[in-house]
């Protein structure tokens, strides 16, 4: 089976060339740096074949180290990358997918002025942007999924990725699906998947999270089985990488044959438009 994670980070090092964000809540508990071949070793101790990069916000909107692990390592890596938000420009993305390894991009609505992106008319430019390119996009949008069904709608050329289904942010249990009946009005949009990552961190339990399995089935029979994406975000999970895989691969009992094998990995290939026959050939 084809296991690909939905979203991982590297990082370098916070250094005066590569300065991280002063204050930053994730400067306390994060090793310095993270790189691709620390992150290929914890893949193939997972059993993980490949897994999609996505700039971590501490480092500030910088996308080099991933498309470099995506050069070095194509049949491996993948980028969803920060686009540039400095300058409205409907043709900013146009060239976007040139870049070798990059995929689309991932948009938060965590910087300042992120939000209007997805709550006001001058935002939209981002998206037309996005839809003209031809970009799937994941976004980070707590407490902001009925604006993004507004731009499946006005846009739906676009492939949008929901992060961490939407989670409530520092709640546990049954209170981290808090916002759950917007996310699953969400699925009657077939431009949009939701992306079950960073579960581990939403549970008070520990492995394997059974309170939060009921949650995950009901997400899983709204969005079905080809636009529910498995991924970790593993630097930032308490449990171990191979155990955020078999959460997946053997404790969920309806999760089972081709609809795992989808959720796995080669749904998320095929919304993202990365092909896996190369892989697979290897």
């Amino acid at each position: 089976m084809l296991i690909v994670d939905a979203q991982v980070h590297i990082w370098g090092a916070d250094t005066p060339a590569r300065p991280w964000p002063k204050g930053h809540a994730h400067r306390a508990h994060r090793p310095a740096p993270f790189s691709k071949d620390d992150l290929l070793a914890e893949m193939a101790a997972a059993g993980v074949d490949r897994a999609v990069i996505v700039p971590p916000s501490w480092e500030g909107d910088r996308n080099d180290l991933a498309l470099a692990a995506a050069a070095a390592h194509p049949d491996r890596f993948a980028v969803m990358g920060r686009p540039p938000l400095d300058r409205p420009d409907p043709r900013a993305l146009d060239h976007w997918r040139e870049q070798q390894g990059m995929l689309g991009i991932r948009v938060t609505t965590a910087g300042a002025g992120a939000r209007a992106l997805f709550t006001e008319p001058e935002g939209d430019w981002l998206w037309q942007a996005a839809e003209h390119a031809g970009l799937p996009a994941m976004v980070s949008i707590p407490g902001l999924l009925p604006e993004l069904g507004r731009l499946a709608e006005r846009h739906p050329g676009m492939r949008f990725v929901i992060d961490h289904l939407a989670l409530v942010r520092d709640a546990k249990d049954e209170a981290a699906f808090g916002d759950l009946s917007s996310l699953l009005a969400l699925a009657r949009w077939p431009n949009i998947a939701a992306k079950a990552s960073a579960l581990p961190r939403y549970s008070s339990e520990p492995y394997p999270y059974r309170r939060l399995h009921p949650f995950l089935e009901q997400v899983f029979d709204a969005f079905g089985p080809r636009r529910f994406l498995w991924g970790t975000d593993m630097t930032g999970i308490p449990c171990t990488y191979r155990e955020a895989v078999t959460l997946f691969t053997e404790e969920l009992p309806w999760l089972k044959g081709a609809d795992l094998e989808l959720v796995m990995g080669r749904a998320l290939c095929d919304w993202l438009g990365w092909s896996f026959e190369a892989l697979e050939s290897t």
